[in-house]
């Protein structure tokens, strides 16, 4: 995930899901609709706090912003990977880094390429508003814990600006 990870990142978890491009993720010319790549993100951003034993982050964590490079297409029936990797911890918000590559699916009698490379990538970013708030609140110490350590039972981390 060279082309989304910001310096500082190495240490933060990611979660990767693998699916297959049903005939519902394509659009009228057979390859992806570009609804697709978000709903396998979010499978894989939901993977990654399950992971970090974080149930409480979806409700309080809506989208702020999203950026989606579309790079190639995929096909019904190519297996696809996404993998979501957190980037930066602010102190309200987290920006999170991701891939979907499809796997190849060897070339045709007319030689056409295998398919197989990175599809789309960008960056998702959430903000913690917690229930009954109006605007974006610190993330709360356990949560920070488990993003800084990858495990929900670390010593307390400091934040990062934003």
């Amino acid at each position: 995930m060279d082309h989304t990870e910001t310096s500082g990142s190495a240490g933060f978890p990611q979660a990767t899901v693998e699916r297959t491009v049903e005939w519902v993720d394509t659009d009228a010319s057979g390859h992806q609709h570009n609804s697709a790549i978000l709903r396998w993100v979010e499978a894989a951003e939901a993977e990654l706090f399950r992971k970090l034993h974080l149930p409480d982050y979806f409700p309080s964590a809506p989208r702020v912003q999203q950026v989606i490079n579309y790079k190639a297409k995929l096909w019904f029936g190519q297996r696809v990977s996404a993998t979501v990797k957190i980037n930066v911890l602010g102190r309200t918000s987290l920006t999170m880094g991701f891939e979907v590559r499809g796997e190849p699916m060897g070339a045709s009698d007319e030689g056409v390429p295998d398919y197989g490379s990175v599809a789309a990538f960008g960056t998702v970013t959430t903000a913690h508003v917690p229930a009954g708030a109006a605007n974006a609140q610190p993330w709360p110490e356990h949560f920070v814990r488990a993003v800084r350590t990858g495990s929900s039972n670390a010593a307390q981390p400091t934040l990062t600006a934003t």
